[in-house]
């Protein structure tokens, strides 16, 4: 027994690799929902301003009347968020109580990944076929299998990684996501909206781009077909290389040491109901990610706009400031796992959130550098690469804190509790802060205070969760932390 003991207490050491193969499932999520936003958008807007002027199917809505159908095409594409708010907790609980030969996650992972990839490449088919109804059925179609499988992708990594290597898997698992995302991002330059659309607004006037011509239709399908290929590659991956039912037979040791050196407010059971402090500290992680999230959805849906009308920019400033927080993102994810290990995920996150709240008060001085553009540019960059970093932080260690306060049975649950809490800011962030800018007379200019004001509510919030350490993690260090392949 002596033993047995012994080898219960050996440090945890994080499988690089298996994390790795898991963040297969967060790629295929990310390099859908890339190609999801960034252009089913543009074809709706094409659709309504064709079906609300009465034009021809051939016909070219001029720039006016495509600007005139933005908020019904707002509404359409906030849909995913609505759909996500009520759907992901229910799959995420659904899959808590699955038992299959092949797990429990698995099931929705690939009935989920093939039902979305199939539907996908119908999106732009109706387009082709200037179907608006078949493209909004098929988009539905689509976000209802992803719902399917986002929470069950996502539990599959604190599944099998014990309670104190989740920040360090989670890093691993969004720089998958952020190479999905990179992925999505070269279709996208290989095939970009003009070429999509065969045509661009030259001030104001359609003009027919020369690469694709209007009514081609692979140019319109290949994009979304090799998106669809490419998750499918991605799922078969996951699926031939993680053996749920396996691991949590091997892992049960290491699970079962992590469940005794996690950082939840009272001891977490299998059978026991959720504690009154663990509940406190779930509700104020929950409020203030949905406070995180109404500033970063905000700033990202109206940055481009707010670079080249109140600051003057050109579009290009957006790409590099989005690039330069990307990079800087990919170096948090590397390092908030470690950091975590030093001063605990929470004093990690709240680093992460006062970098963020920094980068927003230097954001609220952009506004008075207009006539300086390449002091301007300077700032942006600056701004972006602390933001990035620290937003890094903070999403690396927030989805462990939630799933850290549940047990074994009901990580699926809290998986869909986590993402429905974001969904709900970015359903509700573009519509407040465009109302904002339409009725505030400073109008775009006023991004920048609504996003500080909402980092700094968040701040505050998270203030109040507790920092445990039940016990000193016996976690290995340097890089025997990040583990073999066993």
């Amino acid at each position: 027994m002596e033993n047995v003991n012994t080898e219960a207490r050996r440090p945890l050491k994080l499988n690089i690799r298996r994390t790795m193969l898991i963040g297969f499932a967060f790629f295929g999520i990310l390099l859908l929902w890339q190609i999801y936003d960034s252009w089913c958008a543009r074809m709706l807007s094409e659709l309504f301003a064709k079906a609300l002027n009465h034009l021809p199917k051939d016909a070219i809505p001029t720039q006016e009347q495509q600007e005139g159908v933005q908020y019904i095409v707002g509404c359409v594409m906030a849909l995913d968020n609505l759909a996500a708010l009520i759907m992901l907790p229910i799959f995420g609980r659904i899959s808590d109580r699955t038992h299959t030969k092949i797990g429990k996650r698995m099931p929705f992972i690939l009935l989920g990944t093939l039902a979305a990839a199939i539907a996908f490449p119908f999106v732009p088919l109706f387009f082709y076929w200037n179907s608006l109804a078949g493209v909004i059925v098929m988009m539905a179609v689509v976000i209802f299998f992803m719902m399917m499988y986002r929470s069950p992708a996502v539990s599959l990594m604190p599944d099998i990684t014990p309670k104190p290597l989740r920040s360090k898997a989670n890093g691993i698992i969004n720089i998958m996501g952020y190479i999905g995302g990179a992925v999505a991002l070269g279709l996208g330059m290989v095939f970009s909206i003009t070429q999509f659309l065969g045509y661009k607004y030259v001030d104001g006037v359609a003009v027919e781009t020369a690469t694709w011509q209007t009514g081609n239709v692979w140019a319109v399908e290949l994009p979304f077909l090799l998106a669809s290929v490419v998750m499918i590659i991605s799922v078969l991956v996951l699926f031939f290389t993680i053996k749920e039912n396996d691991l949590e037979v091997q892992l049960r040791g290491e699970m079962e040491q992590g469940e005794r050196e996690s950082e939840s407010v009272d001891a977490v059971s299998d059978d026991a109901p959720m504690t009154k402090g663990n509940k406190t500290m779930l509700w104020l992680i929950l409020i203030a990610e949905f406070f995180w999230f109404m500033a970063s959805n905000g700033v990202g849906t109206f940055q481009t706009n707010y670079f080249t009308i109140a600051l003057g920019h050109e579009f290009s400033m957006s790409i590099i400031v989005t690039a330069i927080s990307g990079v800087c993102s990919v170096v948090g994810f590397i390092t908030a796992g470690f950091i975590a290990d030093k001063i605990g995920r929470k004093w990690t996150l709240m680093a992460g959130l006062f970098m963020v709240v920094a980068s927003y008060v230097a954001f609220c001085f952009t506004g008075l550098m207009k006539n300086n553009p390449t002091g301007a540019t300077a700032l942006l960059c600056v701004i972006w690469a602390i933001n990035g970093y620290g937003f890094s932080l903070v999403h690396t260690n927030s989805f462990p804190m939630v799933v850290e306060l549940c047990s074994s049975k009901k990580i699926g649950q809290f998986t869909g509790f986590y993402y429905a809490s974001s969904m709900a800011a970015q359903t509700v962030t573009p519509i407040l802060l465009g109302l904002m800018i339409k009725f505030f007379p400073q109008g775009f200019a006023v991004l920048p205070y609504y996003a500080l004001g909402m980092a700094v509510v968040s701040t505050v919030v998270f203030l109040f969760v507790k920092n445990v350490h039940a016990k000193k993690m016996s976690t290995k260090k340097g890089l025997d932390a990040l583990g073999d392949d066993d």
